[in-house]
């Protein structure tokens, strides 16, 4: 074969300097958000995450003859309420379609969803980028529409349908609510472009979880990206074909992503190939693509509209009543509190990263200083969440708690010390705090006789020591301070204890 008509092989990857160098990449995000509603979106069925599989099934989203879908009425409120957070317009009136294909997953064989009449268009998000610039994302439309269930592929190496020996169905996430939010065309971003691709998800993630609308859980499939990159040559006018990559679950692997893409099409069109217009999986284990099925158009679709929904009609007053129900941008509230608890960005960038961010903000809002919530939040129990395996905010442990904790620190009635052993206390489910403190005996030693008794009974053991002592060496202090926490139990103030110590020996 030429050099001009081989193919490049998937393993084939072009230098990111070169790529570069060669092409301009072009980008389109589209992202499902799975509303946190109680019930489906045309249905009465529940949605709870990690129910048994096909309970939460009933025969309208099941696709049975007869059945009669019913729009929910709060995917509408925030549908609406996320189109008004991206400054789009809100569509006055619009209807449902019938979107026909085939796919296990799909009991009806067609999703019931938005086409040619979202419920809201034209907007945009500003985004902040590593350094602090800001890149403008255009968003062409936001629409609702029903979730898939899912495919469980049994028997292979990878989970996927390739090499197993059979798959089950669990329609339980069938008919769940979605919104879809679609970029426009995204141009310009050059060498940054996996990093626009994460920063737009990272704002667009922290803006929906401030909304309260979903809780935007990319490990679970709450929210799921799908990243359509393509390259065109510097100087060209028309844009290359697109690969759209499916259902990428973590921020960092957006950036991933879109890299690898970028560097994968640029060797095909380099060694004199074509990029094929298809959809692509994400493997977290290497960071790779690997081609899905051919992407279909919209004629495809064979979209009409759905004949058993009423178009959706919102009024202007109803509109501008959710306008006012928006919170403040989370990116604004961040640098508001940033400046407040005058932390650094590296700083902040770690609260939000590791998911304490909001935890320190509800620690504060009860009453603990910031820097004590901080400091809790993100250094032991950031241990106890890595160790149990578990994210930061499903410890058993609520802001208040800890609040509470950090408060009988500040008085004196723990010692940093048992203070662990109180946040420890109610982890392991033994109540509140000052239960904890009451069952496990941790209050701090005050009966003054008590500790002078315990002093005097450790110098009396090392006479050596409390020599040295009295001869000016203070630093020896220590071992019969050492020994004076031994004797209590802990439950003495090591501070007290060497003031003691010192002027026992004075």
């Amino acid at each position: 074969m030429t050099a001009a008509g081989r193919v490049a092989t998937t393993t084939d990857l072009l230098d990111y300097d070169e790529v570069l160098a060669k092409f301009e990449p072009v980008m389109g995000m589209e992202v499902h958000v799975e509303l946190h509603t109680a019930t489906k979106m045309f249905c009465p069925c529940p949605t709870t995450f990690g129910a048994e599989p096909n309970t939460q099934v009933c025969p309208v989203c099941l696709g049975l003859p007869g059945s009669m879908p019913v729009v929910n009425e709060k995917a509408v409120e925030s549908a609406i309420r996320i189109g008004l957070s991206l400054n789009c317009s809100i569509t006055p009136w619009g209807r449902f379609a019938r979107k026909n294909y085939f796919y296990p997953d799909q009991p009806k064989n067609y999703q019931i969803s938005q086409y040619d009449e979202p419920i809201a268009t034209e907007g945009y998000l500003d985004v902040v980028l590593d350094d602090g610039s800001t890149f403008r994302v255009e968003i062409e439309r936001a629409h609702m529409e029903e979730d898939t269930g899912k495919s469980l592929h049994v028997g292979g190496a990878t989970g996927r349908i390739h090499g197993a020996s059979h798959s089950l169905l669990d329609y339980n996430r069938a008919g769940v609510p979605l919104v879809e939010i679609v970029t426009k065309t995204i141009e310009g971003a050059g060498e940054r472009a996996p990093e626009v691709a994460r920063a737009y998800v990272t704002a667009l993630r922290d803006l929906l979880k401030s909304l309260d609308v979903s809780d935007v859980r990319m490990d679970q499939g709450s929210m799921r990206c799908d990243a359509n990159i393509s390259l065109m040559p510097i100087g060209a006018k028309e844009f290359g074909t697109r690969t759209e990559t499916k259902n990428v679950n973590s921020l960092k692997s957006v950036e991933v992503a879109v890299r690898y893409e970028m560097r994968r099409q640029a060797a095909v069109l380099s060694s004199g190939g074509e990029v094929i217009q298809e959809t692509r999986h994400f493997q977290e284990a290497d960071g790779t693509t690997s081609a899905g099925r051919r992407k279909e158009t919209a004629e495809d679709y064979r979209y009409f509209p759905e004949p058993d929904l009423e178009p959706v009609a919102p009024s202007a007053e109803w509109v501008e009543e959710l306008r006012g129900t928006l919170p403040e941008l989370p990116w604004i509230r961040r640098g508001r509190i940033q400046a407040d608890w005058g932390v650094s960005d590296e700083e902040m960038r770690d609260l939000v990263n590791s998911g304490a961010l909001e935890l320190v903000i509800a620690t504060t809002e009860a009453g603990a200083p910031a820097d004590a919530a901080r400091s809790w939040w993100v250094a032991y129990l950031s241990q106890q969440a890595n160790t149990r395996g578990v994210a930061l905010a499903e410890l058993p442990i609520t802001p208040a708690q800890l609040a509470r904790i950090i408060a009988l620190v500040a008085d004196g009635t723990l010692a940093n010390k048992q203070a662990r052993q109180a946040v420890d206390g109610v982890l392991a489910g033994e109540g509140e705090p000052d239960e904890v403190v009451a069952k496990r005996e941790l209050a701090v030693m005050r009966d003054d006789s008590a500790l002078q008794a315990a002093v005097d009974a450790a110098l009396a053991a090392n006479p050596d020591i409390a020599e040295k002592i009295r001869s000016g060496k203070v630093a020896a202090a220590g071992k019969i301070v050492g020994d004076v926490m031994k004797a209590t139990r802990g439950q003495a103030d090591p501070a007290q204890v060497k003031d003691m110590v010192i002027a026992a020996c004075s």
